[in-house]
């Protein structure tokens, strides 16, 4: 049974930094995701690495001013978020899937989240204008 669980969430201005932890057990040698989810409207990716580090997507919403990131000694993804804006705030949810998940993340458009098969409970962010 793998477990997830997002930390690292809370409420900023404009223009803050904020940065998730994702702590998996055991440890995903796949690939991990960070998706984000608004009331009333489908889970987005946001995110997301493949095992080891050494190669890293991301939705043009995060280019620029997150990075998703991998220590594997503490089996924890991160996503740091800086210039946070209002537009980010949501509930972001860390995720852990197959390699495929990660090799066919654009090709599955908004349905990428499909492609993952395990779920955090969720970490809120909320960004203040």
């Amino acid at each position: 049974q793998v477990r997830l669980v997002e930390s690292g969430g809370g409420s900023v201005q404009a223009g803050g930094s904020l940065r998730l932890s994702c702590v998996s057990s055991p440890v995903i040698d796949s690939c991990m995701g960070w998706f984000r989810q608004t009331p009333g409207n489908q889970r987005e990716g946001v995110a997301a690495i493949y095992a080891g580090g050494a190669r890293t997507i991301y939705e043009n919403s995060a280019k620029d001013r997150f990075t998703i990131s991998q220590d594997n000694g503490k089996n924890t993804v991160y996503l740091q978020m800086n210039n946070l804006k209002p537009e980010d705030t949501a509930m972001y949810y860390c995720a852990a899937g197959t390699l495929q998940a990660c090799n066919v993340w654009y090709a599955s458009g908004p349905d990428r989240g499909t492609r993952f098969g395990y779920w955090g409970q969720g970490t809120q962010v909320t960004v203040s204008s």
